[in-house]
């Protein structure tokens, strides 16, 4: 084994002479930038380990070239499992979740809970969906669980004036609650 500044320096001296040859390879096999560096970066890394292994001169290329074809068939591999895993849970999805119907959609309590922030939407969500206690939800969004409490009680409040706010609007105009009724029925 070379001593670190000896083999630092033959790596930097290889990475000079073929990054640029080395990435063309790779942004001619790959369809986007970002793989081709993922790519670059990985190819460059096993040299690296394997600098010992790395022929010298002119023959350092090929050898790159022979690794980056490997971590190309890797990366291509792994794009395949991804994209079948993704078909696979959508179909599942499909199948398992229920949209849910027009007249739930809505409904009062969907409207006003769509109303709200973002924030209170997933605060209420982590409750509600996900059956989360205060310091798990404190774990989810970085937070202690006094302020989890407090917003989490902000919340309640303004999903609360928001169903009001509905129902004062539907007492008002109880001909547009008719006209929405008879739509969904």
């Amino acid at each position: 084994m070379r001593p670190p500044d000896e083999r630092r320096r033959r790596f930097e001296e290889i990475y000079a002479a073929c990054h640029d040859p080395v990435l063309g390879y790779v942004m001619r096999r790959t369809s986007d930038g970002h793989d081709a560096a993922d790519v670059l970066a990985e190819t460059f890394l096993v040299a690296w380990r394997r600098l010992d292994d790395v022929p010298p001169g002119d023959q350092a290329r090929p050898w790159l070239y022979g690794v980056a074809r490997r971590v190309l068939a890797n990366h291509h591999r792994g794009e395949r499992r991804r994209t079948a895993l993704g078909d696979r849970l959508r179909a599942e999805l499909a199948s398992a979740v229920r949209p849910p119907d027009r007249l739930a959609e809505s409904g009062a309590v969907a409207d006003a809970f769509r109303s709200l922030s973002d924030d209170d939407r997933e605060l209420l969500s982590l409750v509600g969906w996900e059956g989360l206690d205060a310091g798990q939800i404190a774990t989810v969004l970085g937070c202690s669980r006094n302020a989890v409490r407090i917003r989490l009680h902000r919340a309640r409040k303004r999903l609360a004036r928001a169903l009001e706010a509905r129902d004062a609007h539907t007492e008002a105009y109880p001909h547009q609650a008719r006209i929405v009724k008879e739509e969904h029925a």
